[in-house]
């Protein structure tokens, strides 16, 4: 049986509780291709980790269909851009799914494969939004 979206975030709840968690995914994901560690030259890890925390909640949100999320999505999506203050190239994103699928499947003791396409699927949605306003 497929995995809900409520599923999806007792699962980051869980990962949230799991001491490392915001560290591990950024492990996984700096070491995917060395021009991702070159973008976070630099980076005040203390203010990123609380935006990517911030940023996970506002996509499951999204993903689960709640419009409340709309106006950060889109600011989200601005500072992502060719033309915004961080551009992220779209071809990478498949890389931050990848990486926080990863950690997640390593701190939710009750990850399964259904909650791994649910995350999947939730991820995309957010990583589609951001491409479209590349």
């Amino acid at each position: 049986m497929a995995a809900t979206n409520e599923e999806v975030q007792g699962s980051y709840g869980r990962c949230l509780r799991e001491k490392g968690f915001i560290n591990r995914f950024y492990e996984l994901l700096l070491a995917k291709d060395p021009r991702i560690a070159r973008m976070f030259e630099g980076t005040n890890w203390t203010q990123q980790n609380k935006a990517l925390r911030r940023g996970i909640s506002i996509a499951l949100t999204f993903a689960g269909g709640s419009s409340i999320v709309e106006r950060s999505m889109n600011e989200m999506a601005v500072v992502h851009s060719r033309k915004g203050k961080v551009p992220v190239d779209p071809s990478f994103y498949v890389y931050w799914r990848e990486s926080l699928i990863e950690a997640v499947a390593e701190c939710d003791p009750r990850f399964n494969e259904d909650l791994r396409r649910a995350w999947n699927d939730a991820l995309k949605a957010t990583t589609d939004y951001f491409t479209k306003s590349y």
